[in-house]
């Protein structure tokens, strides 16, 4: 795997994961995970673990979603864990060519890594979900 930029800030680490899926890199998402991360793709939709989380990821960076954020995402850290709460909408191009959009805001646990990185623990970016 190539050298990648790392998460400076849990902001920082929002703005990674825009960038990534919109370039398509499935690599890059993951390595934005713990290795025993838990994602909420959809609810009721549990994956533990980059080996069950990367074909969502995989999923999503092939259709090189646009994703914003409302704002500055609020931000709470405790010690090494931080919580994010991040308004965002999307705008992504399925497979058959349908223009697909939702958003939602976000409810994401990460921690600091011992070289000062942030990566995501706890991936539930449908804490809410908003009107499209």
């Amino acid at each position: 795997m190539p050298d990648r930029q790392t998460a400076t800030s849990p902001a920082h680490l929002m703005s990674l994961f825009s960038e990534r899926a919109a370039a398509g890199d499935t690599d890059g998402l993951t390595a934005l995970y713990e290795p025993e991360a838990v994602f909420e793709p959809q609810l009721g939709t549990v994956l533990r673990g980059t080996d069950q989380i990367r074909p969502a990821l995989a999923e999503l960076a092939a259709t090189t979603p646009k994703i914003d954020y409302v704002g500055e995402p609020d931000v709470v850290v405790v010690q090494d864990v931080a919580i994010v709460a991040n308004t965002w909408s999307m705008t992504a191009t399925l497979p058959d060519g349908t223009v697909h959009r939702e958003g939602g805001l976000s409810a994401d646990v990460l921690r600091r890594q011992p070289n000062g990185s942030w990566l995501i623990l706890i991936d539930q970016p449908r804490g809410a979900t908003l009107p499209g």
